[in-house]
């Protein structure tokens, strides 16, 4: 079986729209049937009740942990929140991630992995300077506490990752040389998806793609939509990786990708 974590939301003005995030199952990789009830919905606490989105899935010791972006339509903020629970449809909010998050203002889209050293890696987006960057924690444990590191990675200035940068999903189809798929884009918020190769220990990055492997397409299907190509999850599939993403922030897409060398 398959299993997914899907952000959902209704059909509504930009200000009434609330997502949810509902836990769904399938035998391909393609069709899945979502439960009619979300695993993680909005409230009661400010921090979520607009919105909960963006989950990121880890386990340890039986348990899920469920990563995820709550949202306040009112202060126009986002938290990154967790939830735990030995089943996945019966989760409980843990509240904020980071008991102490000065100088990372809305941080939101965590991406969990464990390194070589046995540490966990949480990546994550957050605000400054009027851009979207990258952070990175490290912890032994899932529930913390988080050490903060030096960002991983940053913004190239003349490339079409040259202003907002955002995470995406890991693969650790070779362990030695783990790869995210990461969000990127100029000033005019024109997201795109590409790569970076780090070492077992995700403190160094060995190699960075010179071009987006996925673009927002030029004709697009809805004259409103945004262009925005957006990496969300990866999964091996024998000696290829199945990447998932977004294309204008509605449309579910996957693609298969061989790795090189």
């Amino acid at each position: 079986m398959y299993h997914l974590l899907l952000r959902l939301v209704n059909h509504a003005p930009a200000a009434q729209k609330t997502s949810r995030i509902h836990y769904g199952a399938g035998v391909s990789a393609l069709h899945f049937v979502l439960d009619e009830q979300p695993a993680i919905a909005p409230g009661p606490d400010d921090d979520d009740r607009d919105g909960c989105e963006d989950p990121s899935l880890a386990a340890q010791d039986h348990e899920y942990h469920v990563y995820y972006t709550g949202w306040n339509q009112q202060t126009l903020t986002g938290q990154l929140l967790y939830a735990t629970g030995t089943d996945i449809r019966r989760l409980s909010k843990r509240g904020r991630v980071f008991s102490d998050a000065t100088g990372f203002r809305n941080a939101k889209e965590a991406t969990i992995v464990r390194a070589a050293d046995r540490v966990w890696r949480l990546f994550f987006e957050f605000a400054q300077d009027d851009k979207s960057k990258i952070g990175v924690a490290s912890s032994k444990s899932l529930a913390g506490p988080w050490t903060f590191g030096t960002p991983p990675f940053h913004a190239r200035p003349d490339s079409w990752d040259s202003w907002h940068l955002s995470t995406g999903p890991v693969s650790l189809l070779d362990p030695r040389r783990p790869v995210m798929f990461y969000n990127g884009s100029d000033q005019d918020a024109r997201w795109s998806i590409g790569w970076v190769e780090f070492d077992d220990c995700f403190t160094t990055v060995t190699a960075r793609c010179e071009k987006p492997i996925i673009m927002p397409p030029q004709k697009r299907a809805d004259p409103k939509d945004s262009d925005i190509a957006f990496a969300a999850s990866a999964v091996e599939e024998g000696h290829e990786i199945a990447l998932y993403y977004t294309i204008a922030d509605r449309i579910v897409m996957r693609t298969m990708l061989k790795p090189h060398g």
